[in-house]
């Protein structure tokens, strides 16, 4: 029995591997549209005159000033990684929750969640501009969110995309280079 098991695993393989290899990738898969360049130009941002270690401690400084702690950071690849915690609850949840509850005698939501707390990350990668050049660089910075009910359930899962977010970031960040640059 064990031989005629080990006979169909090849063929099972076979017809898998045809199976799968009959889609294809889409014309425009790899094409930049106008919104991937705007959020390109949104999160990133060069920096001339500081090298890559300045501009990281620069980066990590920043994000301890907005309310983040370090998670991760990774001097040869360019990373800094943090994260914070904070409180999810709306308003608007709050009360279309207690009205439901008034209107059914609690019935209705003893089943239903709200949202509880949230975790916030900040990914920022610095890459130079070339092997030759040491002291420009290209700063980018991703913010997402994670959002849980009070059943610990995730209930959003989000990259942000305000500007002012990225803005109030890279201004932070501009101002810490100039400092930088002046102990020099």
């Amino acid at each position: 029995m064990i031989y005629k098991k080990n006979r169909l695993l090849p063929l099972l393989a076979i017809v898998v591997i045809v199976l799968t290899s009959c889609g294809s990738i889409p014309k425009d898969a790899f094409k930049l549209t106008p919104e991937l360049l705007q959020k390109r130009e949104l999160k990133t941002r060069k920096y001339e005159g500081i090298a890559e270690v300045d501009i990281l401690s620069a980066s990590a400084g920043v994000l301890q000033d907005l309310g983040f702690n370090l998670d991760e950071s990774e001097t040869k690849l360019g990373l800094v990684v943090g994260s914070k915690d904070r409180d999810a609850t709306e308003i608007g949840q709050e009360v279309w929750w207690w009205t439901k509850a008034l209107l059914t005698y609690g019935y209705s939501t003893f089943f239903d969640e709200t949202d509880d707390y949230q975790k916030f990350r900040a990914s920022v990668v610095i890459r130079p501009i070339s092997k030759d050049n040491d002291k420009t660089h290209y700063v980018s910075v991703t913010f997402q969110r994670i959002v849980w009910d009070t059943a610990d359930k995730i209930t959003k899962q989000e990259t942000l995309n305000e500007p002012k977010i990225y803005q109030e970031f890279f201004d932070r960040l501009s101002k810490s280079v100039f400092l930088e640059g002046q102990k020099i």
